[in-house]
């Protein structure tokens, strides 16, 4: 009987002991499973500057000269003072700053591009709009949503009291003071005030250098070659045609190479390491094209040369911090000279696994929209190195780690202070490279210098009235993220190693739409920390503050968003039209120099009378189109002339 017993007991606690191991299973396959947590599949580039164009990182206080590509993020400042110029690219959209313009991106995400313009000129060119995009510009008294591709204008007066939104093609909607009000093609609107918005509807004036800088840069964007080899909603693609050449390579299809490259280059070795939240540690190429072709696609070494191949065509490939692996950086690992951080870049074909938390979807996507992978490669490797809970991939031969000088070695010190990395390069011999140990992550905790990044301090920063000014806007934005101080002390000093991706348990492939996958194999200008009493933030503030006010949320019609597939005329394979979607949990926190606006309220009579009056007036000002007989005998135009239609 006694014996009974205790088999008994021994069943039941080996009972317990597999219900605990399935739940710890099952937890993890949820977690691998979550998809609400992945980090934005695009960003934005600072591509071009002009005069002094300074940058303050999110959460951080310290302003320093802007970097060319560097990705912004959510929560990034940038400055143009004094005669100077800038340029960002989100995808295909470019937002162009003007002298003495300040913006913050408040949110940019998959489906939001959301900017604080606190005071400047601010020429935004849209090329594409899906139904559940946004592109919203937020300024002190009204917030300006772009409904269709187009190109547009928006001018915030040095007090912040007025605002101008031009449109040249396109239509915009202005939400302030109550009520909203259309802008179309050819109509530029004036607001003033705050709570209550004098309204003066004029054609549009006449181009200025500004416009005509924005006008022949798109110019020069429409003619790019490098739009018939990748999409337009790749970052950076409009860089290449200046600097390299298409080719087609057997094996690999359509490849770019660079015309002018340093001696002893190679991939991810002129430029640095900088820590980006949420993604952790991403590269920052020096030249002037070095975007697209790090943060997409894999690098292949042939005949004596290194070839970007951009991977399959879709609509929208994934961003990444850098598609590279990591030689030696794991922990209590050295190298014969010391201890030191190494890298190669990834070829096509091999898997891609990030050192930051991801969902199972994010790998199989990341991958498939970059380089020819199929799903069943990206499993094996991701239950492998990932599942399996292994840090080093030595299993897997990469073939780039024995290209001679394909590997790239810094000291650890280097890595995590963002010093140019051809310039600290260590010596390391080429059978040790060889045999060290491959790795998807690195042990290295960023410090303060990881965010900065190369900028040097300047002087040049907006003035404190603007740096503290408020805006108003129809989304809610995340809150401003905390500085890394604050964030490594959160995480206990382990903020890299709190990124990881940590799941247990064995994963299928995740299920993607069989019609759009290749299965070919393939802060906001603020103080950190300020509680703004300028802010005002209704109690329980939603997201969208139509959801707030209890209104239903406008909807756009047809006519509004009037969107073609392709607006490029690249035409894409039908299989190869992916887009991720993201869904992220919508935040109930407010951001301290957002203020949501005002509940939208019906005009009366006698106010839908006046915005009739106001649009007949701006219709009769109109001029009238030349006669088709005899263009060349026409006088010229005083009023600004639009630019060509766009395709």
């Amino acid at each position: 009987m006694k014996k009974q017993r205790v088999s008994a007991a021994v069943f039941a606690l080996a009972g317990l002991a597999f219900l605990l191991q399935f739940s710890n299973i099952a937890r993890a396959q949820d977690d691998a499973d979550d998809q609400s947590q992945d980090p934005p599949t695009r960003v934005g580039r600072l591509n071009y500057l002009q005069g002094s164009v300074s940058f303050r990182p999110a959460g951080e206080d310290d302003w320093v000269d802007a970097v060319p590509n560097r990705p912004l993020v959510t929560g990034d400042d940038l400055w143009a003072d004094q005669d100077s110029r800038a340029e960002v690219h989100v995808g295909s959209a470019a937002i162009r700053l003007g002298s003495m313009t300040g913006i913050t991106f408040l949110n940019l995400d998959d489906n939001t591009a959301q900017i604080r313009l606190a005071q400047g000129s601010l020429i935004v060119r849209v090329r594409h709009v899906d139904d559940d995009d946004t592109y919203e510009i937020d300024t002190p008294n009204l917030a300006f949503s772009l409904l269709q591709p187009g190109e547009y204008r928006v001018d915030v007066s040095q007090d912040g009291s007025q605002t101008i939104a031009t449109v040249w093609h396109g239509r915009g909607r202005v939400t302030g003071g109550g009520f909203t009000y259309s802008v179309i093609a050819g109509q530029s609107a004036t607001f003033a005030g705050s709570d209550h918005l004098d309204y003066d509807l004029e054609q549009v004036p006449a181009q200025d250098d500004f416009d005509n800088w924005a006008f022949d840069r798109d110019a020069r964007e429409d003619e790019a070659d490098s739009a018939n080899y990748v999409s337009r909603e790749m970052t950076g693609y409009e860089d290449l045609d200046d600097s390299g050449t298409w080719s087609y390579v057997p094996g690999y299809g359509e490849c770019w190479q660079p015309a002018m490259v340093a001696v002893g280059w190679a991939p991810y070795r002129f430029g640095h390491w900088i820590w980006v939240g949420p993604w952790g540690w991403t590269w920052v190429e020096n030249e002037p094209w070095g975007f697209a072709p790090f943060h997409y696609g894999r690098w292949a070494y042939v005949n004596s040369g290194w070839f970007w191949v951009p991977g399959p065509a879709v609509v929208r490939p994934v961003w990444a911090p850098a598609l590279v692996a990591f030689v030696g950086g794991g922990p209590g690992f050295h190298f014969a000279v010391g201890v030191g951080v190494g890298w190669f870049p990834l070829a096509p074909g091999e898997v891609y696994l990030p050192a930051y938390h991801v969902s199972r979807a994010y790998v199989n996507n990341v991958n498939i929209t970059n380089t020819s992978v199929t799903v069943t490669r990206v499993t094996n490797v991701y239950n492998t190195v990932v599942v399996n809970r292994s840090t080093t991939v030595n299993n897997i031969t990469y073939v780039n780690q024995h290209v001679t000088n394909g590997v790239t070695v810094v000291s650890h010190d280097a890595f995590v202070n963002a010093r140019p990395a051809a310039q600290n390069m260590m010596r390391v011999d080429a059978r040790e490279i060889a045999s060290a140990p491959v790795s998807h992550v690195v042990a290295a905790e960023p410090v303060r210098a990881s965010v900065i990044g190369a900028g040097r301090p300047v002087s040049a920063k907006p003035p404190a009235a603007i740096i503290s000014r408020p805006v108003v806007a129809v989304r809610t934005p995340p809150p401003p993220p905390p500085s890394i101080e604050q964030r490594q002390a959160q995480a206990g000093g382990h903020l890299n190693q709190q990124a990881l991706v940590r799941p247990a348990g064995s994963t299928q492939p995740a299920q993607m739409n069989p019609g759009r996958q290749n299965q070919q194999g393939f802060r906001p200008f603020s103080q950190p920390g300020n509680g703004n009493a300028q802010v005002k933030v209704q109690p329980n503030a939603q997201p969208r503050t139509y959801e707030a006010q209890g209104n239903p949320e406008p909807q756009a019609t047809p006519e509004e968003r009037n969107v073609q597939p392709q607006e490029n005329g690249n035409a894409q394979p039908a299989n190869q039209g992916f887009r991720p979607s993201q869904q992220q949990p919508e935040t109930q926190a407010t951001h301290p120099l957002v203020r949501p606006a005002p509940p939208v309220q019906q005009r009366s009579p006698e106010e839908e009378q006046q915005q009739a009056q106001k649009f007949n007036q701006w219709q009769q000002q109109k001029p009238s189109p030349a006669p088709q007989s005899k263009p060349q005998s026409q006088p010229k135009q005083e009023s600004r002339p639009e630019p060509p239609k766009k395709h």
